[in-house]
């Protein structure tokens, strides 16, 4: 086996994601909402986009994909996120010639007014707070050759809880690789590649009394709590994709990607899509397959591709279960002009 084949170096790198069985570390990175998928035609083929290099669709997956864009874009897509959670995701793409391409991207999440519950008061303090997080991306993407193209994007992040933040900048890079216009792309990126941060706000600021049992000394020391710095969630993907052209009217598209991230055990989502006259198309897959207490797992979805005047339009859905979390739905509408 030598550099020449280099599909199957990227089989034997997914053959690779075996279930890890050591200790993970969920829950211990900021900026998690940065792993919502934000594609609800991904999402329905089980969040397999590393290989996808379709413009806007396939840029959050890897950056490369924006290399491939040859037009002006926009998609927005709206996600009933876990626990009415609220996520929104808007991007835009301009192509620039022989430069290459740039985008921008705006990712929200807000979880809407919730009651501040404490021990002595379960039911509530009649307090109310909120979590809101925000993201801002930037981008450029080239087709190096007919095969080769290659990305990056830079993310501003920031997440608030009441009156508490914590703000952060992270990487994405990634490249893809097509061994024929409808042969095989292979794809692989790194994100979220970035520096700590800790929440810092008035919410840690409080007064303190030094010393309880003597009198006549001040009783209302300002201090200040300081909160642990934490990692932001690095995850490194690498995927194949298949085209296949049944017919004039019929297309299948398959998809694996196996991930490595920073914060969890190893994982490979897998799906596939049928397209009938580049107009209708149903999706279905299945996502993170043997990662450890994972409560993800089958995806659905369907999407509508069209023309009207000067404008290509595409209206996507998508539904994934989260087992005992529920289920989040997406719908994620796009322009090219």
């Amino acid at each position: 086996m030598t550099s020449r084949h280099p599909a199957w170096w990227a089989l034997a790198m997914l053959a690779a994601a075996v279930p890890a069985h050591a200790q993970t570390k969920t829950g211990t990175a900021l900026g998690q909402f940065l792993l919502i998928e934000p594609s609800a035609r991904v999402a329905g083929m089980g969040n397999a986009g590393a290989s996808l290099g379709d413009g806007l669709e396939g840029a959050y997956y890897n950056p490369a994909a924006i290399g491939r864009a040859r037009r002006f874009g926009a998609t927005f897509t709206h996600s009933a996120w876990l626990a009415d959670i609220r996520y929104d995701y808007v991007a835009a793409a301009m192509p620039l010639g022989g430069w290459g391409n740039v985008y921008g991207s705006v990712t929200a999440l807000n979880s809407g007014d919730m009651d501040v519950r404490t021990v002595q008061q379960p039911l509530g303090t009649g307090e109310r707070f909120r979590v809101s997080d925000m993201a801002l991306g930037l981008g450029y993407g080239r087709q190096i050759s007919e095969r080769f193209a290659a990305g990056i994007q830079l993310t501003w992040l920031q997440e608030t809880i009441w009156h508490s933040t914590a703000s952060a900048a992270v990487l994405n890079v990634g490249t893809l690789y097509r061994l024929a216009p409808n042969g095989l792309h292979i794809g692989a990126s790194i994100s979220n590649f970035g520096t700590r941060s800790r929440f810092d706000g008035r919410d840690l600021r409080f007064v303190y009394d030094n010393d309880p049992d003597r009198y006549g000394d001040n009783s209302s020391l300002p201090a200040s709590r300081f909160a642990d710095d934490f990692p932001v969630p690095v995850l490194f993907r690498v995927g194949v994709g298949l085209p296949v052209r049944l017919d004039q009217e019929n297309t299948l598209r398959f998809a694996l990607d196996a991930s490595h991230p920073s914060d969890n055990s190893e994982s490979v989502n897998l799906g596939g899509e049928w397209t009938f006259r580049d107009v209708v198309s149903l999706r279905a897959g299945y996502q993170s397959l043997f990662q450890q207490d994972s409560e993800e797992g089958l995806t659905m979805g369907a999407g509508v591709h069209g023309r009207l005047e000067a404008y290509d339009y595409r209206v996507d859905v998508a539904w994934a279960d989260h087992g005992r979390l529920g289920s989040a739905q997406r719908l994620t509408v796009g322009l090219d002009f």
